[in-house]
C-alpha cells in the first residue's frame, strides 16, 4: 500500500508542469533590496500582499470582540430553553445566562440585542461566562442620571412592597417607589402592582447612598394638567359638579372633580348628626356636589352635599307647635343635657332639669344614652332661629302638686340623703321632691360642724316634717324631732350643784372637757381643774364635779372640780363659827349669872 502512495507520489510531481519563474533579485537587485521587508526576514515571516493584510484586519474588527474580563459588550440571543438563555457575542463560545435575570423583560426572544458583562473569559471548562445583571448595574447610573436630567420616561419592573411603597427594578438599580406616588388617587391595594412593569419618571437621585425614586404619578399628573387649569378657571361659588369620592376621613370627604380635588366637610355631608362620613358615602361614589368656597388660587375648595337639599327646618310642618308631644331618637349627650332629633335634620334640646322633677343636681347620662329613644314635650320653638327645646319631666305629674296630702307638717317619712352643704344635708322624699334638713336640726346633744360628720350620702334618714312652702317648693325637714330631747330629763339629773364623777376628757384651750354620758359633756374652765393640794387635774384623771351652770337652751354644761372641796371648806368654816358663837353665847350667860350673884350678895353684906 505505501508502495503504491509513493508511486502515484512520483507520477503526480512529474505530471505537473514546471513555471519558470524570474527572480527579481536578479533582474533588479537595486529595487529588490530598496523594498525588501527585513523586518519579517528577522522575525521568520514569509511575504504577505499588503491588501491581504488590510482585509484580515478589517474582518477582525467587524467580526471578532476582544473578551476582557469586566468588560460591557452587546450580544445576541440566539437560543433559549426553559431556564436559560443562549447569548452569542462574537467570541469562540456562546454564553450561559440565567433567566432570572431578564425577570423585568418577560418578552425576551431569540434574535434581542442584549448588553452582558464578560465574567469569566473562560472557566475550567473553557466556558465563556456572561452576567446580564452585572452589565445592567454598570451602565444603570448613567442611564437613570440622563433619564432625571432629560425627563425622559422609563420602564421599571415592581418587585416588591416594602413600608411606605413599593421597590422597582429600574436598569437593573432598585429604586423606591412611594405609595403617594403610585397615583393620583390613594392606593387600597398595593399587592396588585407586584411584578407588573409600569412607566415611571425619575424624581429623585441620591448620589452619596446610591438612592432612586421615581414616580407613575408625576406621568398621570402632566397628562390632567392641562384639564386640571381647564377646570380650575372656570370653578364658581354656587356650582354644581358631579364628582368621585376619592378619600374618606373622620373630618370629611376628598372629592375628584376631574383632576382637581376637594373637601366636603362632616358637617356638610348631612343636615343630621353622623359620626363618621362612611356613614353617608362610600368610596369611589358618583356625587353631585356643589362648590362653597375656594382660596385665591383655587388650590383649596370646599363642597357641600347637604346644601343639595331643602333645610330641614324649612320643611318643618306648620302644624309643629310648643306643647305637642314629640318622639325623637338621642343623638348627643352632654353634661348638661341632651339633643334629640325630633325628624331628620331637626334637633331639640332637653335640658338635665327638664328631666327629672328632682331638684338636685344629676348627670344627663343617669337619664338617657346615645341611640335611645325618648319622648318628649315641646317647651319653646324658635323657626327663625331653627331652636327647639324639649322636656320629659312634663309628661309625669308635678310631685308638688298634691304635696300637703303626701307630706303635711308633722309626718314622719323615712329619705336618702342626696347632697351636703355647710348649713345642712338635702334628703330626697320620693323623687322629685327633696327637703332640707339644718344642721341644727340634726341631733339634740352633738355639736356638728360639717353635716358630712353626721351622715354620708345614699344614707338613709328618718325625718319628721317641720314646715312646708308649697308655692316656694321648699320643704323644712328635722332629725332630732324624731326623738325625744334628752335634755328635758337632764334638766333634773344635772341641776345646779349636783355632784358627778368621771374621768377627765380632754384638755382644751382655756380648760377641760368631761364625759358624764353619750350626750352630756360639760366643760371644766381652768381655774376650776385645781385639786385640794393646789395641783391641778390631768387627761384620763376621775374625780369629782360639781355642776355650777346648766342651759337647756343652749346645751351648755359647765362643772368644776375645785368647788368640791372649796364648798366642804366653807361649810367647815360656817359650822366652826357658828360653834364658836354658840359656845360664846354659853360663856355669856354663865357669867353674867355669877356676876349677879356676886353683886347680890355683897349688897347683903353692905346691909342693903
Amino acid at each position: 500500500m505505501a508502495e503504491e502512495q509513493t508511486t502515484n507520489t512520483e507520477e503526480s510531481i512529474q505530471d505537473t508542469p514546471v513555471v519558470e519563474t524570474t527572480n527579481e533579485a536578479q533582474t533588479n537587485p537595486e529595487q529588490f533590496l530598496k523594498d525588501f521587508n527585513w523586518h519579517n526576514y528577522e522575525e521568520g515571516i514569509d511575504p504577505v500582499a499588503d491588501e491581504k493584510l488590510d482585509e484580515f484586519e478589517k474582518l477582525v474588527s467587524e467580526n471578532f470582540v476582544e473578551t476582557l474580563d469586566d468588560q460591557v459588550v452587546e450580544g445576541t440571543v440566539i437560543h433559549m430553553t426553559e431556564r436559560d438563555a443562549i447569548i452569542d457575542i462574537n467570541a469562540k463560545s456562546e454564553g450561559v445566562i440565567s433567566l432570572n435575570e431578564f425577570r423585568y423583560n418577560p418578552k425576551l426572544s431569540v434574535g434581542d440585542k442584549v448588553e452582558v458583562l464578560i465574567d469569566v473569559r473562560e472557566d475550567a471548562t473553557g466556558q465563556l461566562i456572561l452576567s446580564h445583571r452585572k452589565a445592567r448595574v454598570i451602565k444603570a447610573w448613567d442611564r437613570v442620571i440622563a433619564a432625571n436630567e432629560t425627563g425622559e420616561i422609563v420602564n421599571g419592573f415592581v418587585k416588591c412592597r416594602t413600608k411606605g411603597g413599593m421597590i422597582v427594578d429600574v436598569f437593573g438599580i432598585e429604586a423606591f417607589l412611594p405609595g403617594s406616588q403610585i397615583d393620583v388617587k390613594p392606593i387600597r391595594d398595593y399587592d396588585q402592582y407586584v411584578n407588573k412593569t409600569m412607566e415611571f419618571k425619575v424624581v429623585k437621585i441620591n448620589h452619596e447612598f446610591k438612592n432612586v425614586v421615581v414616580s407613575h404619578k408625576a406621568l398621570i399628573e402632566a397628562d390632567i394638567e392641562i384639564q386640571k387649569k381647564e377646570i380650575i378657571s372656570q370653578l364658581e361659588k354656587g356650582q354644581v359638579l358631579e364628582g368621585i369620592v376619592k378619600n374618606i376621613t373622620s373630618y370629611g370627604v376628598f372629592m375628584d372633580l376631574g383632576g382637581v380635588d376637594g373637601l366636603v366637610h362632616i358637617t356638610d355631608l348631612s343636615w343630621s348628626r353622623i359620626n363618621h362620613p362612611s356613614e353617608i358615602v362610600e368610596l369611589d361614589e358618583k356625587l353631585n356636589v356643589v362648590i362653597l368656597d375656594f382660596d385665591e388660587n383655587k388650590s383649596r375648595i370646599q363642597l357641600g352635599l347637604k346644601q343639595l337639599s331643602k333645610h330641614p327646618w324649612d320643611a318643618l310642618g306648620e302644624d309643629v307647635k310648643v306643647g305637642d308631644e314629640v318622639e325623637g331618637k338621642v343623638v348627643v349627650i352632654a353634661d348638661y343635657g341632651a339633643f334629640i332629633e325630633v325628624a331628620e335634620g331637626v334637633e331639640g334640646l332637653i335640658h338635665v332639669s327638664e328631666m327629672s322633677w328632682s331638684t338636685h343636681l344629676r348627670s344627663a347620662q343617669d337619664f338617657v344614652s346615645v341611640g335611645d329613644v325618648v319622648k318628649a314635650q315641646i317647651l319653646t320653638l324658635d323657626r327663625e332661629d331653627r331652636k327647639m327645646s324639649l322636656g320629659i319631666k312634663q309628661l309625669s305629674q308635678d310631685p308638688w302638686t298634691d304635696i300637703t296630702s303626701k307630706f303635711p307638717v308633722g309626718f314622719k317619712h323615712t329619705g336618702v340623703v342626696r347632697n351636703f352643704t355647710n348649713f345642712g344635708v338635702f334628703v330626697e322624699m320620693e323623687e322629685g321632691i327633696d327637703g332640707l334638713i339644718y344642721i341644727s336640726d340634726l341631733s339634740w346633744t352633738k355639736k356638728i360642724k360639717h353635716p358630712s360628720e353626721f351622715c354620708a350620702v345614699g344614707d338613709q334618714l328618718e325625718v319628721v316634717v317641720l314646715e312646708l312652702d308649697v308655692e316656694g317648693r321648699k320643704l323644712s325637714l328635722g332629725h332630732k324631732q324624731t326623738k325625744e330631747n334628752p335634755w328635758d330629763k337632764y334638766e333634773s339629773e344635772f341641776g345646779l350643784n349636783t355632784k358627778h364623777t368621771a374621768p377627765l376628757l380632754e384638755i382644751v384651750d382655756k380648760g377641760a372637757t368631761v364625759q358624764f354620758n353619750d350626750d352630756i359633756v360639760a366643760f371644766i374652765p381652768s381655774r376650776h381643774l385645781e385639786k385640794e393640794d393646789g395641783s391641778k387635774l390631768k387627761k384620763g384623771e376621775e374625780a369629782e364635779f360639781v355642776i355650777i351652770e346648766f342651759s337647756k337652751e343652749f346645751k351648755r354644761v359647765v362643772a368644776s372640780h375645785t368647788a368640791v372641796f372649796k364648798a366642804e371648806e366653807v361649810k367647815n368654816v360656817k359650822a366652826a363659827a357658828k360653834k364658836a358663837a354658840k359656845a360664846a353665847s354659853e360663856a355669856k350667860t354663865t357669867l353674867g349669872d355669877a356676876n349677879e350673884a356676886l353683886q347680890a350678895l355683897k349688897d347683903k353684906m353692905d346691909g342693903k
